[in-house]
């Protein structure tokens, strides 16, 4: 039986099944060059805000505005346009369906704030439920969804490859690996894979991003899989267990060849000293940033809490791991 089943009945009889693990590393030896495009050790991590992010409450999209509209989306299979605020920033907009239903634009939220609370580089997105859009023709209410801010500080200079040396087998590398599963995102195409040059601590910089994170919290898969759908993510495995030295996943989306024979046992530990050292109020304020209701939140948050102590469990005893191995 797959372990994951165990570490889910053990963990409905602890309230507070995440442990405190040891504090992440203020450097990633011998990989720091590396890690440092992808990633910079969160050292303030309790104090991290993950409702506005790291870009704060100052450059939030203003939902009392009325936007002007710029253009339709050129790229992707999500309805999008760009708009233009009162200030003059150009926003990207992904927007709902039109049944209502917002598919990627909230957990595109969730999953960047909790990617840059630990320390991966994102770019600024925030949530609106409506906004108030003039065409040239008419002023009328349309759907929201996630706003990310074309910001010129933080200039797209193209893609980069999972296979990109720069990155490529740090820590920073396979622990990013590991949480994106813990939230069983599943389209890793380097399409959505941004270089930044950003004017960041009074120098131009070179960030490796990951964005367009809404497909997520839902179920993996190359035919099949679903976004935003909590009980499909709730019976999405985690962690199979470890053969010949390497974690074994329960994933089937895009790129399954980056978890074969790639992620270690300290990449897992590493992944979830991160995760595990969020509190409570960050991972509620992650999910309210995104436009989750409280009582569904708590699930989501239940289940990726559920999945970090999985992965604990394995750090701490891997060779019962590796006999619960299919």
């Amino acid at each position: 039986m797959r372990i994951r089943i165990v570490l889910l009945l053990t963990v409905l009889l602890v309230p507070e099944f995440v442990r405190p693990m040891t504090a992440v590393p203020v450097t990633a030896s011998p990989d720091a060059v590396q890690a440092n495009a992808l990633w910079e050790p969160p050292t303030d991590l309790r104090n991290r805000d993950l409702f506005y992010g790291p870009w704060g409450a100052r450059l939030q999209p203003d939902p009392n505005a009325v936007y002007t509209f710029v253009r339709r989306k050129q790229k992707g299979t999500n309805p999008g346009i760009v708009v233009r605020d009162p200030q003059g920033r150009e926003w990207h907009v992904k927007q709902t369906r039109t049944n209502g239903i917002h598919p990627e634009g909230p957990v595109e939220v969730v999953v960047s704030r909790v990617l840059s609370a630990v320390g991966y580089h994102q770019p600024p997105v925030y949530y609106v439920p409506s906004f108030t859009l003039s065409d040239g023709k008419r002023t009328h209410i349309e759907p929201g969804g996630r706003f990310r801010l074309h910001d010129p500080s933080f200039k797209d200079v193209g893609n980069w490859s999972w296979d990109d040396p720069t990155v490529k087998g740090s820590r920073p590398y396979n622990g990013l690996l590991v949480i994106l599963l813990t939230f069983a995102s599943w389209d890793l195409k380097e399409s959505n894979n941004y270089i930044y040059q950003v004017q960041h601590n009074g120098r131009v910089e070179s960030w490796y991003v990951v964005r367009d994170l809404g497909a997520a919290l839902g179920s993996e898969g190359t035919l099949r899989a679903t976004k935003n759908d909590f009980g499909k993510f709730e019976q999405q495995g985690f962690i199979r267990g470890v053969g010949n030295g390497y974690v074994e996943f329960d994933y089937g989306g895009k790129r399954q060849d980056l978890y074969r024979r790639r992620i270690t046992i300290d990449d897992v530990r590493w992944a979830m000293g991160l995760l595990s050292g969020l509190d409570a109020r960050q991972w509620r304020d992650a999910f309210r940033a995104g436009g989750y209701p409280p009582d569904l939140s708590e699930r989501f948050i239940q289940k990726i809490k559920a999945s970090i102590y999985e992965g604990q469990e394995l750090a701490a005893n891997p060779l019962a791991a590796s006999r619960a191995k299919w």
